[in-house]
């Protein structure tokens, strides 16, 4: 685990958006860039195609999920 700087107006938006999304700031952070990373090695997907992938890989199963 290590330390990141960012600017404070970043870690508001996390903070916001972690409250939102159930998660700390820190899963939130993580979040955004684990996503940012795949969007920038995979740029023709949208943000939805890269997390259904995520869902697929976690093996969640979406059918079941969209139906409920």
């Amino acid at each position: 685990m290590g330390i990141v700087k960012i600017d404070d107006e970043l870690h508001e938006e996390a903070r916001r958006a972690s409250t939102v999304m159930c998660r700390s700031i820190n899963a939130q952070a993580e979040f955004w860039m684990k996503i940012g990373m795949l969007a920038e090695a995979n740029p023709t997907l949208s943000f939805n195609e890269i997390v259904k992938i995520q869902f697929l890989a976690a093996h969640v199963r979406l059918a079941e999920i969209a139906v409920a």
